[in-house]
């Protein structure tokens, strides 16, 4: 599916075309955490470890500002150098104890943390593998790419620590409460004093929040988007000389995407400071009331001492529930997204109990076959009756949009036939599972895709165990040897990316010897020979014509000369086969075909003529 701008199109347009996305808007979606939870299930014992870790650093935490009391109250001020000695003592154990527990959480859960990252993503390739094809027909490389990388790291970071930090933020919270009122109510109170302050900031920042998070998940998205599509689309932007077009239009997503986070980010630096102060006042409270009831006897030195400690480790917890808060923000816009992509069922599956498909002789049928693409979408094929014998030749031509590739790919069962039946040699493809069906099919698209990786690496992609003398002789099939042979490192050439090293016409004789090492009953070409020079056609026909030999071939041409001598020709308009015969009986007809043959051909001659005149 191809995705553009139009002229008029803003940041906001931009978003919603590259980020666009379902907007539940709640803090805590229990099933976002539900779903995400099964990943972490197989770790369920180190998860338990650092929770106890946890614990262990929570009672800590707890305990120091309570022996430095003791100390004070009870040795310091009696002059007991004996049982200061002893105090400090375990005071210095309760530290270490405080970063060895410390130490192990993060060391362990950052651990779970890489696998469950690694996990969940490996889950989406391999769901995104079994989609069909027409989700990614009408899906953004970018977007997907931003629900793999971005959306699972937050969701990664709130499900392997901040869950579990949340938790030992709430027991020492929990704690340091007990714990100051049990020492002195009166002065508890007076430090909780600021709390009414504290909630009246969450709920401000809370009502904020919902939205800026889930605004920023969804300008990455786009970001990410409209910067895949650009790069893929260089070579039209450059030839239409468009690049300060575009620049302007990816400044345009690109500053909203600044604009989301920068408004999150000012959300926090207003909420988190706010914490601050209110701690800072808390700390101001303690001391005067403190220093005035220390005056007083009603209150001793150790207990203030005490109390500043628990205000400072008071707070410390609350600004990283506050911090939680935006992970949290982040984590369940993300999730949203990284479910709905799980969540996506493919439209062509295998059956229950489907059944190996046997050794293929190549005889195909389209039986009252119609199709649409989606349910609401009209339908582009219309009860399409078609029959090849094994070892036939037969080409589909007619108008873009005819329908011909449609045919093509319901063949292998890439998309699922509406109504009808597709049958090979006899067996509905619905019976047989996909890939035991596709692993006996051959397929030259008419834009050759080469992975990155050696030469010898691409051209035994479908057959990983093939020998080098089987490539080899799979490349001299195809033409490919030659100029294989005159590469820096031969066949461990490595292809760049984009295959930027090797020309157009070398990629598609490297994909015809691709094809031909998996010996496939069934070929589908589509115009291998689009867009390659005189000298290469030549040598790409010579390959297909080796390659076509004994097979049964489906060619979707579009350069009429390629076909002649097809057993067949059928000729696909408005979704149907409206003529089929052989090159001769089909120009004698006088029909569709003959008027494509006679736009192909006769136009060349018109200047001659002309000149004639």
């Amino acid at each position: 599916m191809s995705f553009s701008f139009s002229p008029g199109m803003g940041p906001r347009g931009a978003i919603n075309q590259f980020g666009a996305e379902g907007k539940d808007g709640r803090f805590f979606n229990k099933s976002v955490v539900a779903g995400m939870l099964v990943f972490i299930r197989p770790y369920g014992r180190k998860i338990a470890l650092g929770t106890l870790l946890m614990l262990g650093a929570t009672s800590f935490t707890l305990l120091a500002p309570y022996i430095i009391k003791i100390t004070i109250d009870e040795h310091i001020a009696v002059g007991d150098a004996s049982g200061l000695t002893q105090l400090a003592f375990f005071l210095a154990l309760c530290y270490l104890g405080l970063y060895a527990t410390t130490a192990g959480q993060q060391y362990l859960l950052g651990r779970v943390s890489q696998r469950v990252l690694a996990d969940v993503r490996q889950e989406l390739f391999d769901h995104l593998q079994a989609l069909s094809l027409s989700y990614h027909d009408r899906t953004i490389v970018g977007v997907t790419v931003s629900r793999v990388i971005n959306d699972v790291a937050v969701i990664n970071d709130l499900l392997t620590q901040g869950l579990i930090s949340l938790l030992g933020d709430l027991l020492i919270l929990a704690g340091i409460i007990v714990i100051m009122l049990t020492m002195s109510p009166r002065l508890a109170l007076l430090t909780f004093a600021v709390l009414p302050l504290m909630a009246l900031a969450t709920v401000w920042f809370s009502y904020r929040a919902k939205g800026a998070f889930r605004q920023t998940r969804r300008s990455v998205a786009a970001l990410v988007g409209n910067l895949a599509e650009n790069i893929n689309g260089m070579r039209v932007i450059q030839a239409f000389a468009q690049e300060t077009a575009v620049e302007n239009r990816f400044n345009d997503v690109n500053r909203s995407n600044r604009d989301a986070n920068v408004n999150a980010m000012r959300l926090s630096f207003i909420f988190l400071p706010t914490i601050e102060f209110l701690s800072m006042l808390s700390t101001a409270v303690v001391l005067y009331f403190g220093g005035r009831a220390v005056a007083g006897d009603t209150v001793t030195l150790g207990v203030m001492v005490a109390f500043l400690a628990y205000v400072t480790r008071f707070f410390q917890p609350i600004q990283e529930l506050s911090r939680l808060y935006t992970t949290m923000q982040s984590a369940m816009a993300g999730g949203e997204q990284v479910l709905r992509l799980l969540n996506t069922t493919p439209d062509v599956t295998d059956r229950p109990g489907a059944a190996e498909m046997p050794p293929i002789h190549g005889a195909v049928t389209l039986d009252n076959v119609s199709f649409r693409y989606r349910d609401d979408a009209p339908e582009v094929l219309h009860a399409v009756q078609l029959t090849i014998e094994p070892g036939q030749t037969v080409a589909l031509v007619g108008p873009t949009g005819a329908g011909k590739t449609t045919i093509a790919n319901l063949i292998p069962r890439f998309y699922e036939a509406s109504d009808g039946r597709v049958l090979i040699d006899g067996i509905d493809v619905r019976d047989v599972t996909q890939a035991s069906l596709r692993r006996q099919f051959g397929l030259v698209p008419q834009d050759p895709f080469l992975f990155a990786g050696t030469i010898a690496d691409n051209i035994r992609y479908g057959r990983a165990a093939a020998s080098h003398e089987e490539v080899v002789a799979a490349a001299r099939l195809a033409n490919a040897h030659d100029f294989i042979r005159n590469m820096p490192d031969g066949y461990e050439t490595q292809i760049l990316e984009g295959a930027v090293n090797v020309s157009v016409g070398q990629r598609q004789l490297l994909c015809i010897a691709r094809a031909a090492l998996v010996d496939p009953r069934i070929l589908i070409l589509d115009e291998a020979t689009a867009s390659i020079d005189t000298v290469t056609e030549v040598l790409i026909q010579e390959a297909l014509e080796r390659l076509m030999a004994g097979r049964t071939a489906i060619v979707i041409a579009h350069r009429l000369s390629t076909i002649r001598q097809a057993d067949m020709i059928c000729v696909v308009e408005g979704g149907q086969i409206v003529e089929n015969g052989r090159h001769d009986q089909l120009l004698a007809q006088g029909g569709l075909y003959h008027e494509l043959y006679q736009r192909q051909f006769m136009a060349d001659d018109e200047p001659e003529e002309i000149g004639r005149g």
